[in-house]
């Protein structure tokens, strides 16, 4: 829900004022001497980046300067505004505040020092420093400016304690100290503000102000007061307070209460609560039925259980009420139906998403005439949108996203004329829209029902009658032409028609949109040609189309490039070495085309990329050091063609927690810097290269290596003893990796996927990739024993090292741990298999075939479920195979037996008379020289 603020100040004279400073309101005035040298000083001790105080100079009109505003008849400087830019508004902000902040952010804040020399504008009433960078305390001095009635400070860097003679301020009628890191003792200047009516102190560490509440809440003139985050808690023995009854807005949010301060319900006069973000428990309180004028209620981000019937019984005026981000665990009608016995004709906005609300929207909803606001997001709500939905005339606001809707898409919504947004994504809708459902929607301005089963296919003339800014259809019906509807679409700025049933060429007018994205989505059809450029400035996600030609141009400050699994061809060029690319490209994943080429060094002004794949190409080369420089989180380079070592300049990458680069030629050894530089390293993957050496002791300092395949490689010496290091392998970390770490602040985009063997085959793990831990170092050259410290590696699920040349006994240790997948064959490994293997109780694949093992298998519901196929070419006997202990050996026996009798009668029925019997020998050699004259007449006659 929108923020919402009730303030009867009217603060409003002093935006006009601002305004004034911008025009020519002092045309016809001439500042005072002294004024004007008083701020030339304050300029010098300043720095201004931007220089946006060049028009003060020597001898220039002070009243003309900018963020001066002059008494019109004095010529007195009453006013100074010099605040910076404002803070960049959030994503899907109202199109006023980011016009707002697009005004202010050519102003780079200042900084430097606030000199005295202010105290000489005597008849200073309004000073506005706010947004600026100071990094210093507040000047104790600037409670010496006694005509101040409006002081804003906020948000510009300034630390330390509160001076206490800001008390002295006996005009002031509006203080905000907000947004930086101050840390009083004490608020008991305050109560020096005798006309006091605006108090922001949000962000002040006000744990030792313990004389906060009495300080404000007693305050006789105060009407608004911000106290958000300021680590105000539960006061365990709550004092008494006579409270103000002029108090009417009251913000308390991301502070620890647990409970709501029972002195609240005392101001009797409160027009707007805002406890948001606290951890507030159990059910709402009935206290709040007793401020009977409340009009804005926010309890949204607690650990709130219930709702119950009582607690706003009284509220009879309320018109914004935020529940959202709670636990409230009840039936969604019951919530309505209580509303409705309150505040029926007064509720204006609703805001109970991300609970676990459950049951039925009911009819009684489109009751509440003045509801514009409208938000039950995510929760688990069932059943068909209720058709008195059509009768909220006001609505402006409807979003039911993330939950279990059923039914079709109503055809009541094509009489809400005042919609603006409506979000109805997530659900279980299904059907036919039609052109009629959206007829009468003329101030639409948002669309999101993604992933429904939906189905639109308007007349191919058709023109919306609304113009949006973003439409999200993802998982709808809408080919297989490309939707013609959005030609005459001029504000879009995000659009997403992901896996829609397109498959049609991209048309030219869609990329010629006058319209510049912020964010495109089309991934998952079936569209196809080339593409020239993009002109988007964020977000593009092309994947999973069958795109051709050469990489498209793209805008240059795209964050985000998703274009794989396409048939994109030719080189990288003139995406990487693009001059013009301006800020940082966060994601840059074009796998699965058919790109070639070499990677070019130019990557140095690509600093912030994070995540980088290339996998699934015909890229040739090495990997150049410059992209060693990036500091990147996920390098994947898997099967190319690319060969050569590995760069020393990638140890450079410190917050590495992927290096794929596995089906490639790389060679040389495995550097030691991996283990040493890369300590954040979760998933290594050299396989199928041709890396040679032995395996570095370093890589045993990666604590929290969860993935190590260095299988199909040239590879040789023992297998590391310090494996059991590896401490990610040995215990359970999964929640306190860097990959969970990682992937919590992306969505599936940017999903880590790679090929493992395990379970004797290869697969790819993407969703599950956090909870694998596997070691393969199969199909290499190494030598020696298996190392018994594998053993502590108790938390490995796979463990691959056929194909080596592992010579002795297996380790029992092996036996503790809780393989799931275990493979030892094609080594010369010996001795019997241990019987602490029978306790290997999660093992689904295990193969020890074409080694030198001995004995009989040990007994256990696991070893006995696998077929001969593990334990073919050995000397073993036992369940599973059907050969017992005395077969064995009698077969063994009878074997060698007979190959000896054999040699015996050969040799003696054929070589032994030649070799004895003289008569026997010469008329042997007779007949070999008879045939040799034959042959050899022969050839002469053919020849």
């Amino acid at each position: 829900m929108e923020s919402v603020a009730i303030t009867l100040f009217p603060f409003l004279l002093v935006i006009v004022a601002i305004c004034f400073s911008f025009c020519d309101a002092n045309s016809n005035v001439l500042c005072i001497e002294s004024e004007r040298n008083a701020l030339l000083k304050f300029k010098n001790d300043l720095v201004d980046p931007s220089n946006r105080l060049s028009s003060w100079v020597e001898g220039g009109d002070c009243c003309k300067w900018l963020g001066v505003v002059c008494h019109n008849s004095t010529g007195h400087i009453n006013q100074l505004h010099l605040a910076a830019p404002l803070p960049v508004p959030h994503f899907d902000a109202p199109v006023a505040e980011w016009e707002a902040y697009h005004r202010s952010k050519n102003n780079s804040p200042l900084r430097g020092k606030i000199i005295s020399s202010l105290l000489e504008l005597k008849h200073l009433s309004s000073l506005d420093l706010s947004n600026n960078n100071f990094r210093s305390n507040i000047p104790k001095f600037l409670g010496m400016l006694r005509s101040l009635t409006y002081l804003n400070l906020s948000h510009a860097q300034f630390q330390g304690g509160i001076p206490h003679n800001l008390g002295n301020l006996s005009k002031l009628q509006y203080l905000d100290l907000g947004g930086n890191y101050l840390k009083p003792k004490s608020l008991q200047w305050v109560s020096g503000l005798s006309f006091l009516q605006y108090l922001d102190l949000s962000y002040a560490d006000l744990r030792k102000a313990t004389d906060w509440l009495q300080a404000t809440f007693q305050h006789p003139s105060l009407l608004e007061l911000h106290l958000s985050a300021c680590s105000l808690e539960d006061d365990p023995s709550p004092i008494n307070v006579n409270s103000t009854k002029s108090l009417v807005v009251l913000d308390l949010s991301e502070n620890n209460f647990s409970s709501v301060p029972m002195s609240i319900f005392g101001l009797h006069g409160l027009l707007s609560i805002d406890l948001s973000s606290n951890s507030l428990e159990g059910p709402i309180s009935d206290y709040f039925r007793n401020i009977s004028f409340l009009e804005v209620l926010d309890l949204s981000g607690n650990l709130l259980k219930s709702f119950t019937p009582n607690s706003l019984f009284s509220l009879n005026h309320l018109q914004f009420l935020n529940l959202s981000s709670n636990e409230i665990d009840q039936d969604v009608s019951e919530i309505l139906l209580s509303l409705s016995r309150c505040c029926l004709d007064c509720l204006e906005s609703l805001d109970m998403s991300h609970n676990h609300l459950f049951g039925h929207l009911i009819d009684q909803l489109g009751h509440f005439k003045n509801l514009a606001h409208l938000s039950l997001a995510a929760n688990n709500i069932s059943g068909s949108i209720p058709l008195s939905i059509g009768e909220l005339s006001s609505l402006k606001f409807f979003d039911v996203s993330e939950n279990q809707l059923n039914g079709t898409f109503p055809d009541c919504f094509g009489q809400l004329e005042s919609l603006e947004t409506l979000n109805l994504g997530c659900n279980l809708l299904e059907g036919v829209v039609s052109e009629t459902h959206f007829s009468n929607i003329k101030r639409l301005t948002t669309l999101e029902a993604s992933q429904n089963r939906l189905r639109f296919q308007p007349n191919s003339s058709w023109i919306l009658p609304f113009q949006c800014r973003i439409i999200k259809l993802g998982q709808w019906h809408l080919g297989p032409k490309f939707p013609r509807w959005l030609k005459f679409q001029k504000n879009l700025s995000v659009l997403d028609m992901s896996n829609a049933g397109i498959s049609d060429i991209l048309p030219t007018w869609f990329l010629n949109l006058s319209t510049q994205f912020e964010y495109l989505n089309l991934s998952y059809n079936q569209l196809k040609g080339g593409i020239s450029h993009l002109n988007v400035r964020e977000f593009v996600d092309l994947r999973s189309n069958r795109f051709t030609g050469p990489l498209p141009r793209v805008f240059p400050t795209l964050q985000y490039l998703m274009l794989s699994n396409n048939s994109f061809s030719g080189p990288l060029f003139k995406l990487v070495c693009n001059p013009l690319r301006k800020g940082p490209m966060e994601c840059l994943a074009i796998k699965g085309n058919l790109l070639s080429g070499e990677i070019l060094d130019c990557w140095n002004h690509w600093r912030g990329l994070d995540y980088l794949n290339l996998e699934n190409n015909n890229l040739t080369g090495k990997i150049p050091p410059s992209l060693g420089h990036l500091n990147l989180s996920v390098l994947n380079l898997r099967n190319n063609d690319m060969f050569g070592e590995l760069p020393s300049t990638l140890q450079l990458s410190t917050s590495l927690i992927m290096l794929d680069l596995s089906d490639n030629h790389f060679s040389g050894s495995v550097p030691t810097w991996i283990g040493d530089k890369l300590s954040k390293l979760e998933i290594l993957s050299l396989r199928s290269n041709n890396f040679e050496g032995h395996i570095p002791q370093k890589i045993c300092q990666l604590q929290s290596l969860r993935i190590l395949d260095l299988g199909n490689n040239n590879i040789s010496g023992s297998i590391p003893k310090c494996f059991s290091n590896l401490s990610a392998m040995a215990n359970k970390s999964n929640q306190n990796s860097y990959m969970f770490q990682w992937s919590i602040t992306r969505t599936n985009l940017f999903c880590m996927r790679i090929l493992l063997v395990l379970k004797g085959r290869v697969d790819e793990y993407s969703t599950t990739l956090g909870l694998v831990t596997s070691m393969c170092l199969l199909t290499n050259r190494l030598i020696g024993a298996i190392p018994k410290e594998l053993g502590s590696l108790v938390e490995l699920q796979s463990l691959n090292l056929s194909g080596n040349l592992l010579i002795g006994n297996r380790p029992n240790e092996i036996g503790n741990m809780e393989l799931e997948s275990l493979d030892l064959s094609m080594n010369q490994l010996n001795g019997e298999i241990p019987s602490s293997f029978s306790n290997l109780n999660f093992l689904n694949h295990f193969n020890v075939s074409y080694n030198n093992l001995t004995g009989q298998i040990p007994t256990s519901t696991q070893l006995q479920s696998f077929g001969n196929f593990s334990y073919m070419g050995n000397h073993l006997y036992g369940p599973p195979l059907t050969k017992n202990r005395s077969t064995y050996r009698s077969n063994v026996n009878w074997l060698y037996v007979s190959i000896v009798l054999g040699f015996v009668m050969g040799f003696s029925s054929v070589v032994a008379p030649l070799f004895y019997i003289r008569s026997w020998r010469h008329e042997y050699y007779r007949k070999l020289d008879h045939i040799g004259r034959k042959l050899y007449m022969s050839l002469g006659y053919y020849g």
